[in-house]
């Protein structure tokens, strides 16, 4: 890659990006427009996949609402994520963990690590 796409691309990049890894269940905090106001809106699950890399990086997130398995994918130098913050770490195996989408349950938890 060239250096001047390096240097824009170092240039979009957060300086302060929580760290988590796939499997952590996390509170991702997304600006939210709505006419002409603004809002902070959470939403709380756990990180199924991470890819990319440099300011193209991406993380998705799936939780369950009402029954229902709801996924969401943010850019993670992305003005319109406030933040992300870590509730638990979880242990997992593998990179991606697309094999939670056809479980329901208990059995769609993630094991805990405990400090």
């Amino acid at each position: 890659m060239s250096e001047i796409l390096k240097s824009i691309e170092a240039e979009q990049l957060k300086e302060n990006v929580g760290q988590f890894n796939v499997g952590d269940t996390v509170k991702v905090y997304g600006k939210i427009k709505e006419g002409n106001r603004e809002r902070i809106q959470v939403f709380e699950g756990v990180v199924v996949k991470r890819q990319g890399g440099s300011n193209r990086e991406t993380f998705t997130v799936r939780k369950t609402s009402n029954g229902i398995g709801v996924e969401k994918t943010w850019p993670l130098h992305s003005p319109n994520v406030e933040k992300v913050e870590v509730v638990r770490r979880g242990k997992v195996r593998r990179a991606k963990l697309n094999y939670l989408r056809d479980r329901v349950g208990k059995k769609a938890k993630v094991k805990e690590i405990l400090n």
